[in-house]
């Protein structure tokens, strides 16, 4: 009974070592780091991802150019409406900034004096059509800031759109490799796959990341934008009114 009993515990131990054998080590375990995922993907998903870290890189400088871009504005605008409400007279101001102004009001306020000078006649009368002069001299500096305010949104726009879907693609990609290994090796075991699939969904991830601030940004800063552009053309219609007056007068 008891030499039976000692086979039986021999043979436990034997299978027990076997299984254990066969079993994977944590030292033989697939890397699922991230740079690991990234180093085994396929040469097509790698360089889908590479290209929506670039896309996100390039979109995080865009932010961070625009928000210092926008806080620079609004610090101008505010100075320069003091200035101009102050009670000095508008030609002193206008010789006070000079020819060649640096801050969006202070162009769109130097654009229409200039049209104003220019609209004199020698003999101190004005030239028909002022007002029209001003008015459209003024709205092409608004347009020039415009321009400058919104470059760089449409590639936060268009990477807000696009990410998803090119991570999407990466993905795809990547499965439909997982799949043609399933084949070669003709084994469906999910420890055969798993690391091909979460290659994979790394890319749509990736896409995520790159997809998501962009489009946050790219509401905020068009937001701001227009309410920068909002108060140039306020000022530019209170500056043409003012210059109406004295027209009429």
């Amino acid at each position: 009974m008891f030499q039976t009993f000692l086979a039986l515990a021999q043979d436990a131990t034997s299978v027990a070592t076997t299984v254990a054998a066969a079993a994977p080590t944590p030292a033989d375990a697939p890397d699922f780091s991230l740079v690991a995922l990234f180093l085994r993907a396929t040469f097509t998903v790698k360089l889908v991802m590479t290209g929506l870290m670039l896309m996100s890189f390039w979109s995080w400088s865009i932010i961070i150019q625009k928000a210092i871009l926008f806080r620079a504005a609004r610090k101008e605008a505010a100075i320069f409406d003091r200035a101009f409400w102050s009670g000095e007279p508008l030609d002193e101001l206008y010789e006070t900034i000079g020819p060649t102004p640096e801050g969006a009001s202070e162009k769109i306020f130097a654009s229409g004096m200039l049209e104003w000078r220019r609209s004199h006649r020698q003999d101190g009368g004005l030239i028909a059509g002022a007002q029209a002069r001003i008015d459209r001299a003024m709205d092409v500096a608004i347009n020039r800031e415009a321009e400058r305010l919104n470059s760089g949104l449409s590639f936060l726009a268009t990477c807000g759109s696009t990410a998803p879907f090119i991570g999407l693609f990466g993905t795809i990609w990547g499965i439909k490799h997982s799949f043609e290994q399933i084949a070669i090796s003709q084994n469906t075991n999910l420890a055969v796959v798993a690391p091909g699939i979460a290659e994979a969904l790394l890319a749509t991830g990736i896409g995520l990341i790159a997809a998501i601030p962009a489009v946050v940004a790219y509401n905020k800063l068009n937001a701001d934008s227009e309410r920068i552009l909002g108060g140039y053309e306020a000022f530019a219609d209170e500056f043409a009114t003012i210059l109406s007056r004295q027209l009429d007068a």
